[in-house]
Parts: C-alpha cells; sequence; structure tokens
C-alpha cells in the first residue's frame, strides 16, 4: 500500500465475477496498479482484461478452472513468483439450482470443489505468500447464505459457510503477522448470476458491494447492506419452524415489511435549481 492505502498490485481470484470487477473499477479510478486476474479463459475474461487495461490497469491474466484445485493453485503461484501482494480478492463461485443439484450428486460435490476447497486452497496459498512479505489484505466473499443456511439453498449456503468458517479463522491465525482478512457477507446481490432470481430483501447492486468493501478493508466483517449484521443476529436465534417459514415467499414479504425502517433512510427532498422539491 502507498501512503494513501491505496493498492500498487491486487490478485483477484475469479475474473469474470461483476462484484470483482466493481471493485477494481473503483481502485483504478484512484490510481493505476498491478492486477493479477484469474479466471475461466473464454470471451467473459477477454472482455474483463480489456476494460482493466481501459483503465490503465497492468493486467497479468492467468487462465485456470475453479474445478481443478491443483492446475489453479499452480498456475496461480508460478503467476505471483517475483511479486508483492497488496490486495488479494478470492470472488469466485457458481449458484446452481438446488433442485438440479438433488438429481446430481456429482455437480452437488462440484459445487463444494468449486465454492470451498478452491478457495481454501488460494486462502492457504496467498496468506502464505503474504506471511512471508509482512503485509496484505485477504478479501474472501462469503455470504449471508452462508450464516443460517435455508433449505431452498442449503447447498450453496453450505460450501459458504465452510469458506466463512475457514477464512474467518485464517484472519485469527494471521493476527500480529501483518496480514489481514476481511470476509464479507452480502445479502442478494443483482448481478449475472442471479439473474432470473426474485430479489431477496435488501438486494444490492455489485457497486454498492464494491463501496462497502474498499471501505472495510480494515474490518474483519463487512456485511453489505450493513444493516443486516443486527437482523441476522436476531434471525440466527429464530426457532428452526420460523426460520422454514421465513424462506417463503409470503414470509419473506412480511419480513421485508417489517424490516424497512431499519436498512432503508427516507430521502430528504433535494432543492432544484428550477425551484420546488424533487
Amino acid at each position: 500500500m502507498n501512503a494513501l492505502g491505496q493498492p500498487g498490485t491486487v490478485v483477484v481470484v475469479g475474473g469474470t465475477s461483476e462484484i470483482a470487477r466493481a471493485i477494481l473499477t473503483r481502485v483504478l479510478l484512484s490510481r493505476p496498479c498491478d492486477v493479477v486476474l484469474a479466471g475461466r479463459p473464454g470471451p467473459r475474461l477477454d472482455q474483463a482484461v480489456r476494460g482493466l487495461r481501459a483503465l490503465d490497469a497492468r493486467v497479468q491474466p492467468v487462465h485456470v478452472d475453479a474445478t481443478d484445485v491443483d492446475h489453479l493453485v499452480g498456475a496461480l503461484r508460478a503467476a505471483l513468483v517475483g511479486r508483492e501482494v497488496d490486495v488479494a480478492l478470492i470472488a469466485h463461485g457458481v449458484l446452481p439450482d438446488q433442485d438440479a443439484l438433488e438429481r446430481d450428486p456429482v455437480a452437488a460435490g462440484r459445487l463444494v470443489t468449486v465454492n470451498t476447497a478452491a478457495a481454501v486452497a488460494v486462502g492457504t496459498l496467498l496468506a502464505g505468500l503474504m506471511r512471508r512479505q509482512g503485509h496484505g489484505v485477504i478479501v474472501a466473499m462469503s455470504s449471508i447464505a452462508g450464516v443460517r443456511p435455508r433449505a431452498s439453498n442449503y447447498a450453496y449456503g453450505a460450501t459458504k459457510a465452510g469458506l466463512d468458517s475457514f477464512f474467518t479463522g485464517l484472519g485469527a491465525r494471521l493476527r500480529g503477522t501483518g496480514v489481514h482478512v476481511v470476509v464479507v457477507r452480502p445479502g442478494f446481490v443483482r448481478t449475472r448470476m442471479t439473474a432470473g432470481l426474485d430479489p431477496a430483501p435488501f438486494a444490492v447492486g455489485s457497486d454498492d458491494v464494491a463501496r462497502a468493501v474498499l471501505a472495510g478493508l480494515d474490518r474483519d466483517v463487512v456485511w453489505v447492506p450493513r444493516a443486516l449484521g443486527p437482523v441476522m443476529a436476531v434471525l440466527r436465534l429464530a426457532p428452526r419452524p420460523l426460520w422454514r417459514r421465513l424462506d417463503q415467499g409470503p414470509s419473506q414479504r412480511l419480513l421485508r415489511r417489517t424490516l424497512a425502517p431499519w436498512v432503508t433512510r427516507p430521502r430528504r427532498p433535494q432543492t432544484s435549481t428550477r425551484g420546488g422539491p424533487r
């Protein structure tokens, strides 16, 4: 980091993630930096590289597949030889249909490999590198789904619960080494991955997540939106029958109406130059 806390080198695993691209865009608007962009090869990764280079980033693409953990770690290790990493963002993942997973045990196992095993392997690699250099921030994209998995997406929730626990523990393990770990727990994020799904209460956009992450690099946990922290502290204690009901459509709508005053602020009327509030 420079004197203003801006990174010189950023590593991203999940190079086609819309959240990762939103974070990188905000970083690059402050200053150019080196970006190691690891992702599955294809048009989307190529487009991400072009977009970052248009913002004056010096981008090194790394072709990886999170279903192949051995290759992922090897390719990333080779790309980082001789580099110091200031910020690493672990943002890859998939959100399959729960019903489809229940019909395909192999796909269910692959989900764990991609969302959890690959993230654990990458986190271990980065933690070792940063510990040797004596500084760095690891940002792990978890999810509210991992805090208390729901029946409607319990397989995905389980993978995020494993990721969340690992990086929470890793952060404790690295205390005092100069390396910091941030676990990000967003709610429903409107991205390509969630397209076609009914937005859950407190839905946000990828740029909302980017702003929260960059403002919270000194924190252990970042909730997006922030109000989800106290809300989930209460819902974690909800009896199981109530929790099951909250996973149903009508109850979700009731929850949204009940908690809306806690997470939204009334907009103050703004005075237009043409006169009158707008």
